[in-house]
């Protein structure tokens, strides 16, 4: 009688968890380690996109960065990597393929850039 009891808990209780299962966001390819060097490849100023030639975000294994002579502490929290020193505090948002966007407001108005790291497999020499 026991063991029939448990045996209906558990058919209604598989649909539930079916449909939790199916509705459960697959989680983000892209893992909490985001050092590396990010090339910038796009820059978005005043709403038109165009390439970019500007110097690389590195980010170092030990939570240090560097941009443009800018050096401080980074932080990933979430899909958001923090980027700080003694005196600013900014954030860019992780997205997937090894990219990181990093928006501010400086002297052309809103800017978007959009960083890539470049992955290379070990025992190659090129990126192709």
């Amino acid at each position: 009688m026991g063991s029939v009891r448990v045996a209906r808990s558990l058919v209604r209780f598989l649909p539930v968890a079916a449909l939790l299962l199916v509705l459960t966001p697959a989680s983000p390819a892209q893992g909490a380690n985001v050092s590396g060097r990010y090339q910038c490849v796009q820059a978005k100023m005043k709403g038109k996109v165009m390439a970019c030639n500007a110097a690389p975000l590195i980010l170092k294994n030990d939570g240090k960065f560097e941009l443009r002579g800018w050096e401080g502490n980074y932080q990933v929290t979430g899909a958001w990597v923090e980027l700080s020193d003694s005196l600013i505090k900014t954030r860019a948002r992780i997205e997937p393929g090894h990219k990181i966007v990093l928006r501010y407001h400086g002297k052309h108005g809103f800017v978007e850039m959009t960083y890539e790291r470049r992955v290379v497999e070990l025992g190659k020499t090129a990126l192709s």
